[in-house]
């Protein structure tokens, strides 16, 4: 990072603002294309940092990750736009995290369910979820291994 007083150096707080960010954008590349999908997601840190997502069994997605499945992440949190008397002076105050990690679909059942637990209780909070076997056979369950990541605050 080229601005080390902006760093985030903590887990801990960089787990803090995964908890709080609403999307994770995923970006994929393949034959010097480069694609970006803004993605719901789960995170979970035991035994490795893992980030979970689920899509649909077909698409753009799922092809490329075929093809290259290291894959770039980023999670923004805290826009707050501040002004200045010059528009040099203009600015945003913000939080983000870059990561990157390996991707890869989900084929275990318990694995499945641990992904979309996962997901539930980062939008839905602690609880009971079921899943009807039906609606599991439609839906990709992809996991991200994370490999590294790094905070900033502006």
């Amino acid at each position: 990072m080229r601005r080390s007083d902006r760093e985030i150096p903590g887990i801990q707080e960089i787990e803090e603002i995964i908890q709080k960010a609403d999307v994770c954008r995923i970006a994929l590349a393949n034959d010097n294309i480069p694609y970006i999908v803004p993605m719901n997601f789960g995170y979970v840190n035991d035994p490795d940092r893992t980030l979970f997502f689920h899509c649909a069994n077909t698409g753009k997605k799922l092809d490329m990750i075929r093809q290259n499945n290291y894959v770039c992440f980023e999670m923004d949190i805290d826009h707050q736009i501040y002004s200045g008397k010059r528009s040099c002076d203009w600015g945003m105050r913000f939080t983000s995290i870059i990561g990157y990690g390996n991707i890869s679909v989900v084929t275990e059942k318990a694995d499945r369910i641990t992904g979309l637990n996962s997901i539930m209780i980062h939008y839905g909070g602690e609880g009971e979820y079921s899943y009807d076997d039906n609606v599991l056979e439609q839906t990709t369950i992809l996991r991200l291994k994370i490999l590294e990541m790094t905070g900033k605050m502006k």
